[in-house]
């Protein structure tokens, strides 16, 4: 009988134990403290007993309701709870603990609280209140998050002045339950944007309005306010279309350097998927060029608060959300581009009305390497193959040829040098373009006709060291530290005479970019290489490396008389050579080299380039696939035109 009353004892007081908590009752209270945290973090509290205020014990499915409600916002986001050992006084117990809790990527609320105890029955049991999660918590209360968004800075151009910046715009939708013929509606709509050149893509509108519910927005178009106002006599009054107006950080027009700058708008879906936490639905994000390249510093970080939502007082009335815990938002640092407005109006209104081709206009300022327009078409371009287009440069190449075959001492200006119409070498034949021949002539003649046969001749006598050299000495395969995604060409090993001919004019395994020959054009008129530069001051935040190095080391500078032939031979270009068409551009004499660039010998489709300099300014015009009749050379006279 004794044996059977013990026992009977001892399942009692498991019973009691599992009751309150989980803990042997002679461990002291830091076991339970212990258990009670694991269980906040892990929303499980079955292995701890409670106790309400007034004694009376509490079921730890209320404790983990009342929990999981007050935590509101921020329930199911990253907790670290840490408890000091506890201080006991007789039958109560208190324990400090540091709660950190990532409310937000990269922004942790870190405050201290107090875990009351009392031990009943021998058994250790948490006092549960509100206050228990925060001091300041009251039953009732739900945690709340508020961002506090920072501002995005602007795009600045070399003067300091705000290319991108906010600029009105107007959101154009429908509203389904006010279409009355969502046929006719579309084919309205559709006019009047394409009247304003806007491409809406509005074959689908039909069906999206017929899913959608009757009060939806139904997204159209998103248009700057002077373009909306072109066309608003003409949209505003259909029936069922919706309007809005904000702002959005825009540049002056939507084709100014537009490739290069890129644009900002709504976080995508695979945005928020690569960085949880980081973005919310609506946030606006850097989408391609340097707004998404330096969106970081652009956008700063946005600021946080934690609130305390759904306290009202005791007539039922909500009183002010009160903060427990706040993070001023910073806002982004402006990135202070190179760019010159005036110039890159200049090039993006030459290549505006040329819809036929790809185009890229890049120009340098002479004097200090800066990078003042970047222009690529039609209408304003969505790669910037300006910087990393990676095509063979045809006869501009013949620049690099020329200085090599000037510094090696094998030509001059005034040598004889052959342009027969054809020249065989080991075995492949070479021509000139349409089959001309210009026979025995001065180097110069050759070089402003770009007698492919000529240089050839020269090229033939060169090292391929020499040619790489020279080509190094323009800039061109150097590598540089632009800041932004940039090729600066490529040329191939040239062991064989075959491959050293090709190269010798820009074919072959020769690869460049139109930033790439405006850079070499830029050194031929300052009479040495130095990068090319595309911000007043160094990005803030590193977007990789190209962001954070320093610039390539500027070459030496170029051999003084061949460097003078070479003007001299690109000037003539111009006055009696291939691009005469700039002969009479206004201002200062206009120094050139064209060239064409077959890149496929299947089809036998050309490029077209034309690189040169005007008084403090290198430019570089290329056009893919313009063939013999591309419109380099008048994209080059417009742009240059347009400047004067």
């Amino acid at each position: 009988m004794r044996r059977r009353l013990v026992a009977a004892i001892l399942v009692m007081g498991v019973v009691v134990a599992g009751t309150l908590a989980a803990c042997g009752k002679d461990d002291g209270p830091d076991p339970t403290v212990r258990a009670f945290l694991e269980g906040w973090r892990n929303k499980d509290l079955g292995k701890v007993g409670f106790l309400a205020a007034t004694g009376d014990t509490m079921p730890a499915a209320d404790v983990l309701a009342q929990l999981k409600a007050l935590s509101g916002t921020l329930l199911d986001k990253p907790i670290k709870l840490t408890a000091a050992k506890a201080t006991v006084t007789e039958k109560d117990a208190t324990a400090p603990v540091k709660v950190e809790w990532t409310v937000a990527e990269g922004i942790v609320w870190t405050y201290d609280t107090t875990v009351r105890l009392h031990k009943k029955a021998d058994t250790w049991a948490v006092v549960w209140t509100p206050a228990t999660m925060h001091e300041q918590l009251q039953a009732g209360d739900k945690l709340g998050t508020r961002r506090l968004v920072a501002q995005r800075a602007s795009v600045l151009d070399g003067g300091g002045d705000a290319i991108v910046k906010p600029r009105p715009v107007v959101d154009v939708g429908v509203e389904p339950r006010r279409v009355k013929d969502a046929e006719d509606l579309t084919k309205r709509l559709d006019e009047a944007l394409k009247s304003v050149d806007v491409d809406a893509g509005l074959t689908d509108l039909p069906a999206r309005i017929k899913a959608a519910k009757p009060d939806a927005w139904v997204d159209i178009v998103t248009l700057r306010r002077e373009v909306y106002n072109r066309i608003r006599g003409e949209i505003r009054d259909l029936d069922g279309t919706v309007f809005r107006e904000r702002s959005l950080m825009l540049a002056p027009t939507r084709s100014f350097a537009r490739a290069l700058l890129g644009q900002v708008g709504d976080v995508q879906k695979d945005d928020m998927d690569a960085h949880p936490g980081r973005y919310e639905i609506g946030d606006q994000v850097g989408q391609g060029g340097l707004q998404e390249i330096y969106d970081e510093q652009l956008r700063g970080r946005n600021g946080f608060a934690v609130v305390i939502n759904g306290r009202v007082d005791g007539d039922g009335t909500q009183v002010e959300t009160p903060e427990l815990f706040r993070v001023a938002p910073v806002d982004g640092t402006p990135l202070r581009t190179t760019i010159v407005q005036k110039i890159q109006n200049a090039a993006d209104n030459a290549l505006a009305g040329q819809k036929k081709y790809n185009t890229s206009l890049v120009a340098i300022r002479i004097s200090d390497g800066a990078v003042v327009a970047v222009a690529n078409g039609p209408n304003g371009g969505t790669e910037n193959y300006a910087f990393t287009a990676q095509v063979p440069p045809g006869s501009t190449f013949k620049v690099v040829t020329a200085l090599a075959g000037l510094d090696a001492g094998l030509v001059t200006a005034d040598s004889i040098v052959d342009c027969p119409k054809t020249l065989a070498v080991e075995g492949r034949v070479f021509n000139n373009a349409n089959n001309s021949f210009l026979g025995k002539v001065p180097f110069r003649k050759d070089f402003a006709r770009s007698c492919n046969t000529a240089f050839i001749n020269v090229g033939l006598k060169l090292q391929p060291e020499q040619l790489a050299g020279a080509a190094a000495a323009l800039g061109v395969g150097v590598d540089w530290k632009l800041g932004a995604p940039a090729f600066t060409g490529s040329l191939g090993p040239n062991i064989t005479k075959v491959d050293l001919a090709a190269a010798s004019f820009g074919q072959g395994d020769t690869l460049v970019s139109p930033v790439a020959m405006a850079g070499a054009a830029a050194a031929v008129a300052r009479g040495s290489w130095q990068q090319p530069k595309l911000f007043t001051e160094p990005p803030a935040g590193a977007a990789g490396a190209t962001a954070s190095a320093a610039p390539a080391t500027p070459q030496a500078p170029l051999k003084e008389s061949s460097v003078a032939a070479l003007r001299t031979m690109m000037r003539e270009v111009v006055t009696d050579g291939t691009a005469t068409q700039l002969v009479d551009v206004p201002g200062d004499p206009v120094y050139a080299k064209s060239g064409t660039a077959e890149y496929s010998e299947e089809t036998k489709e050309d490029h077209r380039w034309i690189m040169g300099y005007q008084d403090d300014i290198a430019f570089c015009v290329f056009v893919e696939k313009g063939g013999s009749a591309g419109p380099a050379i008048p994209l080059a006279k417009k742009f240059l035109e347009n400047l004067n």
